[in-house]
């Protein structure tokens, strides 16, 4: 069980209320989606309830999040909670499926964007477009990574950066060292 602190911006219940309003769904909307009760979704908000792994699918399912996301919200000291970050405590965030590995560098997920710390493995690729209704400004740290965007191919490197607004995109990075890359999204989509 998780032991989560009611009063701290860094719980489930306000990552999940954050990731609800993101989409534009109510908690009426999340609840028939669901198939839970009104009041169930609100008390998980609130963390009067903690939701069971079933329970903690199916909201991942219905607001299109890895299951990840909803575990381990980041502990701090009591003074650095909701501001601090510290390394070692980084949440894993997405699936690393397809050699991308991903970590959340914001507190949680309650601003109105988040920040991502990504790394390309060596001759990864995503191979299906995908296009998300975000805003999404790219920075790269080290390494290269092709970026296809609306069908315009485009090579990034050490230092340059992008933006990817709305827009069908995929990545490949077919070079022999990873790539890392921190993102700016808005809204959160973790």
């Amino acid at each position: 069980m998780h032991n989560f602190d009611p009063n701290s911006s860094s719980t489930l219940g306000a990552d999940l209320r954050s990731l609800r309003k993101s989409r534009k769904m109510t908690i009426k909307e999340l609840s028939t989606a669901t198939e839970k009760s009104l009041g169930w979704i609100s008390q998980i908000e609130r963390d009067k309830s903690q939701p069971s792994i079933d329970d903690l699918k199916d909201l991942a399912r219905v607001l299109n999040v890895p299951l990840s996301i909803l575990f381990g919200q980041s502990r701090s000291g009591s003074e650095e909670e909701g501001y601090i970050v510290r390394k070692s405590a980084r949440r894993v965030i997405g699936s690393n499926s397809s050699g991308l590995k991903e970590e959340l560098l914001s507190p949680d997920l309650t601003d109105d964007f988040e920040v991502v710390y990504s790394t390309f493995e060596p001759n990864s690729k995503l191979a299906k477009r995908q296009k998300r209704q975000t805003q999404e400004v790219g920075y790269v740290i080290s390494g290269s990574l092709i970026v296809n965007i609306n069908d315009k191919e485009f090579t990034v490197s050490a230092g340059d950066s992008f933006r990817i607004k709305g827009e069908a995109h995929r990545w490949a990075n077919p070079f022999s060292k990873p790539c890392s890359i921190i993102w700016v999204i808005a809204p959160p989509i973790y």
